[in-house]
């Protein structure tokens, strides 16, 4: 089921690996006749979960070549719409690129460490609410309010390159 919802043989067992720890942790006191749909259930949003962190992190990285397709292989979208055409083979283009990443990472690096912390472990690695603020030491609050300022402020930096 993974498999076929993410078609990356890698993210599918690590969503199913990700689900069997969470059926184990949570609900080990469980009769053991309500463990296959709440597996199933888990299994569900992890593949949800997923295809959102895809989304979003194809939104904000929409410019980086080879970036990964939803599905969440390393393949371009299409190849032959992502084929070189005339404006791609122009070195402006391949500038222009260049230019637009250096301007993206250098707005993130210049956003302070907490609103940094927080908008790469979400956009980049897509890590949800809870987790992020596990691995910041943070309340979810927290982690949401340093996350919210940090997309303003790329926002308002970079209007143009993430429209």
């Amino acid at each position: 089921m993974a498999l076929v919802a993410v078609k990356n043989p890698d993210d599918a067992l690590d969503i199913v690996q990700d689900v069997m720890m969470t059926l184990a942790r949570r609900y080990a006191d469980k009769p053991q006749n309500e463990w296959p749909p709440l597996f199933y259930r888990i299994l569900r949003n992890r593949i949800t979960d997923f295809h959102r962190a895809a989304s979003l992190r194809n939104r904000w990285f929409a410019w980086v070549p080879g970036r990964r397709t939803e599905e969440g292989d390393a393949r371009l979208e299409d190849p032959i719409e992502q084929a070189p055409g005339a404006e791609q083979d122009t070195p402006e283009h391949g500038h222009r690129t260049a230019r637009n990443r250096d301007a993206m990472l250098q707005a993130i690096a210049a956003l302070p460490q907490r609103q940094q912390q927080a908008f790469m472990l979400r956009a980049w690695e897509g890590m949800d609410v809870k987790h992020t603020a596990a691995a910041m030491r943070c309340s979810e609050g927290s982690v949401k309010t340093h996350y919210s300022r940090a997309v303003h402020t790329l926002r308002e930096q970079l209007g143009e390159l993430i429209a």
